[in-house]
């Protein structure tokens, strides 16, 4: 599963809990949309929420740094 998989995923585990406010349809598919939403994930959802979004920062962090 690739990270954009990932972040549909728990996009739409957290919409009722936490993203209700987003349009239904809501996916992010840009590298800002992605940081905006696992922000708002990590300061409104649960605990398995915010461990699941930081998962995935690490994960876009790592990707996005240059091989030396």
């Amino acid at each position: 599963m690739d990270v954009l998989e990932q972040v549909a995923d728990l996009v739409e585990e957290c919409r009722d809990r936490c993203l209700w406010f987003l349009r239904p349809d809501y996916v992010p598919t840009t590298d800002g949309e992605i940081h905006d939403v696992l922000d708002l994930i990590e300061r409104y959802g649960d605990r398995a929420a915010y461990v699941r979004a930081e998962e995935i920062r690490a994960w876009l962090s790592q990707a996005s740094k240059p091989m030396s």
